[in-house]
């Protein structure tokens, strides 16, 4: 099969696009026939050698985090789950991903993909929507009628963010670039706003930072959160601010992986209440340049990345 791989660390030049042998899956895992992975930032961060410590990966290391796709192929103890079953899932960030025709993944962690949606568009859901959930509602408490601020909500988790907290019921203020701002104002967000501190009439219960601000821009949201709410961030290489005089907390959030999260916001998207936005579709062999354009500058949207047996 083909896949994209890397042998070293380094910038996107060690990704190459090669053939490979099929993996076969071992007890509890499934084969998938991958119809889409994507990008997320933490690719490009791996594949440079920036997270070794907090993710360790043997190499040569497939990336390719989200997955969407058609099993093939039962290991042994396997229930629930059958060949030709169409899945979605969020596989191991230390194992090897799904940048490639064919991956591997732990049955335990895959939900049934979304009906109403395109099966590859799905790949474009795991991760950033699972972080959305667990920064909003695990992490953070969101519950109807609170003020929240999500800051950069112009990027992928963003547009998820905003979808989920105006469907709790919150009041949802976010900041964002003019190239995303209609896009959020589209996911509903009832107030949007420019980069950078923002002046708010009355203070937010919660902040969700999606941005990878300065530290001190980091430090300065826990002014714009009322006395005992809290500040969410997913830059996991800043620590989350936090003011203990007036009970601000700080939560950095790591996403995990979550089967019964995901099939709740696989049921979101069937029941027209949650959107999946892709932004563009890219074949697997140009994924190095897509790394590339990453290592220059954000990426906007999601894209996914297809190999050459999905495309159409």
């Amino acid at each position: 099969m083909k896949a994209v791989r890397f042998h070293e660390y380094g910038s996107p030049d060690v990704l190459r696009y090669e053939d490979v042998e099929q993996p076969v899956p071992g007890t509890g895992e499934v084969r998938i026939r991958v119809a889409a992975t994507s990008f997320n930032p933490v690719d490009g961060n791996i594949r440079a050698g920036f997270m070794q410590g907090p993710i360790p990966v043997a190499l040569p290391h497939t990336p390719g985090i989200d997955v969407s796709g058609t099993v093939d192929a039962l290991g042994e103890g396997v229930d629930g789950i059958e060949t030709g079953d169409r899945v979605v899932g969020f596989l191991p960030m230390t194992g090897a991903g799904a940048a490639a025709e064919y991956a591997l993944a732990p049955a335990g962690i895959l939900a049934p993909a979304p009906a109403s949606i395109p099966l590859a568009d799905a790949g474009g859901l795991p991760l950033v929507g699972l972080t959305a959930w667990q920064a909003l509602f695990d992490h953070a408490g969101l519950t109807t009628g609170q003020r929240v601020l999500i800051n950069g909500a112009g990027g992928a988790v963003g547009g998820y963010a905003v979808q989920l907290a105006k469907r709790a019921g919150a009041h949802v203020i976010a900041t964002a670039g003019p190239r995303s701002s209609e896009r959020v104002k589209a996911a509903g967000a009832d107030e949007v706003l420019g980069h950078g501190l923002p002046e708010l009439a009355e203070p937010v219960d919660v902040v969700l930072n999606l941005a990878p601000v300065e530290p001190a821009q980091l430090a300065a949201l826990t002014g714009v959160v009322r006395d005992g709410g809290v500040v969410v961030n997913t830059t996991v290489w800043m620590p989350a601010p936090s003011d203990e005089k007036r009970g601000v907390r700080g939560i950095d959030l790591f996403v995990e992986s979550d089967a019964t999260q995901l099939a709740q916001l696989v049921a979101l998207v069937d029941a027209g209440e949650l959107r999946v936005d892709i932004t563009r579709r890219m074949p697997l062999a140009d994924l190095p340049a897509l790394h590339a354009e990453a290592a220059a500058g954000p990426v906007s949207g999601k894209a996914l990345i297809l190999p050459a047996t999905s495309l159409t």
